[in-house]
């Protein structure tokens, strides 16, 4: 059976904290408090706005909280310097692993597929700026169905336009959050644990498998699959 793969994409993919060298420009020593606090921030719009079905695209929900972080920690930034943070932000670079994996796991035979609360055309410009595009067979967005993860409408979404089984597709994602919701919504998942330091959700639901780093993940993934 040929597994297919869905890469979150901000966070395991692309590094959301590429910027703390250009916010030191603006934050100073608070420039990782400030990175943290925005993508916190981001994340959380994302999920109320889900919940509460007004939805804004993912750029609205990293706008606004650009806003909500520069008054929080007190770095009062121009509308210029906002936006030249958020055209940035659309530039963000990937994780010096992810290349190097993607490609180990494509010649294995994986279907890749990037699956993100991003609309497709900013995975696009991501995906190219970074040089991955080529691994995708394609980029597929919650914006589709108004709304992000980890609903389980959005899972069950990329199942039918990829075209793959609960049981042959595995969720690849740095976020518990998202780990949990899918494997909630029936696929397996890969937690990409960068971080010693980093912390599961204690919701008893545990990953499938867990990851230092994507350079492990062809063979993780591969030893897993031999032993069923």
């Amino acid at each position: 059976m040929t597994m297919t793969l869905a890469f979150d994409v901000y966070g395991t993919l692309i590094d959301t904290h590429g910027l703390v060298t250009e916010l030191r420009e603006f934050a100073g020593d608070r420039a990782g408090e400030f990175s943290r606090v925005w993508r916190e921030k981001q994340l959380e719009y994302s999920f109320r706005r889900g919940l509460m079905h007004q939805y804004e695209t993912f750029a609205v929900c990293t706008r606004q909280a650009l806003d909500y972080t520069s008054a929080s920690c007190n770095v009062f930034l121009t509308s210029q310097q906002k936006s030249l943070l958020l055209d940035r932000y659309a530039a963000l670079p990937a994780f010096s692993d992810a290349a190097s994996a993607l490609d180990d796991l494509r010649v294995a035979g994986f279907r890749l597929f990037a699956f993100s609360n991003g609309t497709a055309d900013a995975v696009e410009t991501l995906f190219h700026n970074a040089g991955i595009r080529e691994h995708f067979l394609d980029v597929l967005s919650v914006d589709d169905l108004c709304s992000f993860k980890p609903n389980p409408a959005v899972y069950s979404y990329f199942l039918r336009k990829s075209g793959a089984t609960a049981g042959s597709a595995w969720l690849i994602s740095s976020n518990p959050f998202d780990v949990i919701g899918a494997i909630s919504a029936g696929m397996r998942a890969a937690w990409v644990k960068r971080s010693p330091d980093a912390l599961f959700d204690p919701w008893g639901i545990e990953p499938t498998l867990t990851v230092a780093g994507l350079e492990e993940l062809c063979g993780r993934l591969q030893a897993s699959l031999s032993g069923e």
